[in-house]
């Protein structure tokens, strides 16, 4: 193992950052458990409670003059948990975003209702409209291209609990493509049904897989899925 790989190991809990719990960390990235309700980045409302401004402050220890930083590969939803990587330098950054489409992401999802094809690929083109929701078209030239496999894991009167491997990594896309299927994310008040008494987004970035950015080898962090899943799975 390479010198930069030999900390595997989060800090002790009592030096965790709040909302984030860090996973793995070397000299080129950070990855971290992300908690449902922090933004990955600031909005013009919403500056310091996201998990980018937690990260500065910890790679800085503190000392604002400090020139640690860290750069944004990807984005979590706000709601959505599980795993998130920074990097650490801007070489590391540019070298995860182009490889980004090759890395394996699988989530898991409680969704409301069955599906009849147990297993299967959601193929659409997504587009965003004037209120900055996306939706799918026919038309490639008017949308991205996006995939999205799924494969039901356990199902309740309720809900389904799928394992999903996200193919493409458009905006809101598993979101979208469930609620599109008459199946949304459990919890989803901007795509799915609003006022169900559900406490968060049922869904998790469960397993990410990357390739180090310094050594090139395969390297799978995984975040353990909410208890909340399981209760929602066993709500009658």
């Amino acid at each position: 193992m390479d010198e930069r790989q030999r900390q595997f190991r989060g800090p002790p809990k009592k030096f965790q950052p709040k909302g984030v719990t860090i996973l793995y960390e070397d000299r080129d990235i950070l990855v971290v458990d992300k908690v449902s309700g922090l933004l990955t980045v600031s909005t013009d409302k919403v500056r310091e409670n996201t998990a980018y401004y937690i990260l500065t402050d910890y790679v800085r220890r503190g000392i604002p003059k400090s020139r640690n930083r860290i750069f944004i590969v990807h984005r979590l939803d706000r709601d959505t948990s599980g795993v998130l990587v920074f990097a650490k330098t801007e070489q590391a950054k540019h070298y995860l975003q182009d490889q980004w489409q090759s890395f394996s992401k699988q989530y898991y999802a409680v969704v409301h209702g069955t599906f009849a094809a147990k297993e299967g690929v959601i193929t659409s083109y997504l587009a965003e409209n004037s209120v900055h929701k996306m939706y799918s078209v026919d038309d490639a030239e008017r949308g991205k291209l996006a995939m999205t496999g799924y494969k039901v894991v356990r199902e309740s009167n309720k809900f389904s609990l799928l394992e999903i491997d996200l193919l493409t990594g458009r905006k809101n896309q598993i979101r979208v493509h469930m609620a599109e299927r008459g199946c949304p994310v459990a919890g989803d008040n901007a795509y799915g049904r609003k006022g169900m008494g559900i406490k968060r987004l049922a869904l998790h970035a469960f397993s990410l897989t990357i390739a180090h950015p310094f050594s090139h080898q395969d390297m799978t962090f995984e975040a353990k899925v909410p208890g909340y899943f399981k209760t929602l799975m066993n709500s009658e």
